[in-house]
């Protein structure tokens, strides 16, 4: 008889109690929601995911073994260790697995096992894998942006909205970048394969539309899959090596640009009309200046024209072109340019150019061939835009962007001219030169 009545005493108190909600998707707190992204196509780049995720209250788990145990037959990298320390803790909450799939949890439920629950979450999915990565950036398990286009979303505000609760299962406009993923494709791959081929530490490159700054492929290896932007090796560890892939060398790294610079001091003497097209500077022979010796790569050892200047890529004949246009002139004209100030774009995490503290006249020879001042990859196109589209600066973006509103935005920097005598010499260089 006593048996009976603690037995019933149980039931009474069981009865009382707030049931254990195992399997309600209502019970927790809501989902907090992120846009669409897509391409200026409208093709999918990331999306948002329906996931639960499985919770504990220890203090209502009965035998923790037992439970550990009927969750690995699920869960097969489960960690045992970690989750029997969390289902014996003190506290009213555990998470045990955030983003389980409906099977996953359907499975758990089947094993009847009191004081678990599950909370719905959002898991975002990228279909394109590592075709853009670093554009569009990725999320973390909390589904809050931490890189590329992702984090610029949540530094518009979409970061408040979800604290306010406002992006909770609430349906929210896709947003539509610049660049076209057929173009985004091919240009990862072919600078990925580069990489390889070249047995280079790392690769990149850029599609800008000219006329629009808008960016229509950038592309920076290594690289990493947003889907999996973390990934554990065998031992329990994080793979540091597979992390090197999150940065972005084409707008968070500067470097020193080489000979690519020397479409811009060309374009400074012509604009300066300190030289033209058919101005013939001496090459003949090494330029010796404190203490060092400027001599050209295979050099043809004698005068050469601006466009074969270009065409043979002569560390003299551009050192001679700076020295006609002065320190200050070369200095202001960068500056005009774009390429010694840090860039105004969406991407976060922009870096700034670095320039010598003081020029002087070997520091003006050296930065006409590219040595001597660190810029991103990234301001050296948009820059060389301007050479090309009638002399107009525009600020780079990832967002689309019409010929109208560019023009809004846009600032000549040199004469249209000059821009004019500039697709002359990308031409010649292409037929006759390297390229």
């Amino acid at each position: 008889m006593l048996t009976f009545m603690m037995m019933g005493a149980r039931l009474v108190q069981y009865g009382a109690i707030e049931p254990v909600i195992t399997g309600s998707l209502g019970a927790v707190s809501r989902v907090a929601s992120r846009p669409t992204i897509t391409d200026r196509n409208g093709e999918l780049l990331a999306t948002d995911l329906n996931m639960v995720s499985l919770y504990a209250d220890p203090r209502r788990i009965v035998d923790a073994d037992e439970v550990v145990e009927k969750l690995a037959t699920v869960i097969p990298d489960l960690d045992w260790k970690g989750t029997h320390s969390k289902l014996q803790s003190r506290s009213a909450f555990q998470w045990l697995r955030r983003q389980l799939t409906p099977k996953q949890q359907a499975d758990i439920l089947a094993l009847g096992i009191p004081g678990i629950g599950f909370r719905p979450e959002k898991s975002r999915f990228y279909p394109g894998g590592v075709a853009a990565s670093h554009v569009i950036g990725h999320v973390n398990v909390d589904n809050q942006g931490l890189a590329g286009m992702e984090r610029y979303l949540d530094q518009q505000g979409l970061s408040e909205l979800r604290e306010l609760g406002m992006t909770s299962d609430v349906s929210l406009e896709p947003v539509k970048l610049s660049i076209d993923l057929r173009a985004q494709s091919i240009v990862r791959n072919i600078v990925h394969e580069s990489m390889v081929n070249y047995k280079a530490e790392a690769a990149g490159a850029i599609i800008l539309d000219v006329d629009t700054g808008e960016v229509i492929a950038m592309a920076s290896v290594p690289d990493y899959d947003p889907n999996q932007p973390s990934r554990t090796l065998p031992n329990g560890s994080v793979d540091k090596e597979y992390e090197k892939g999150w940065f972005n060398r084409m707008s968070n790294a500067t470097f020193e640009m080489g000979s690519t610079f020397k479409s811009f001091t060309l374009a400074m003497g012509l604009d300066a009309e300190k030289i033209t097209l058919n101005t013939v500077v001496d090459a003949s022979r090494p330029i010796r200046m404190g203490g060092f010796t400027i001599r050209d790569f295979k050099g043809k050892n004698r005068p050469l024209s601006i466009p074969e200047v270009f065409q043979y890529s002569s560390n003299i004949g551009t050192a001679a072109v700076a020295d006609r246009v002065g320190i200050d002139g070369h200095r202001e004209f960068l500056t005009r340019l774009g390429l010694l100030s840090k860039m105004e774009t969406e991407m976060p995490g922009v870096a700034t150019p670095t320039q010598p503290r003081t020029w002087k006249k070997i520091n003006s020879v050296t930065i006409s061939f590219g040595h001597g001042v660190a810029t991103t990859p990234l301001q050296t196109a948009v820059a060389a835009a301007a050479l090309v589209n009638g002399g107009h600066l525009i600020q780079p973006t990832f967002l689309p962007r019409t010929p109208t509103q560019a023009k809004l935005l846009s600032r000549r920097v040199i004469k249209d001219k000059t821009s004019a005598d500039m697709r002359y010499l990308y031409s010649w260089n292409g037929v006759r030169g390297s390229g």
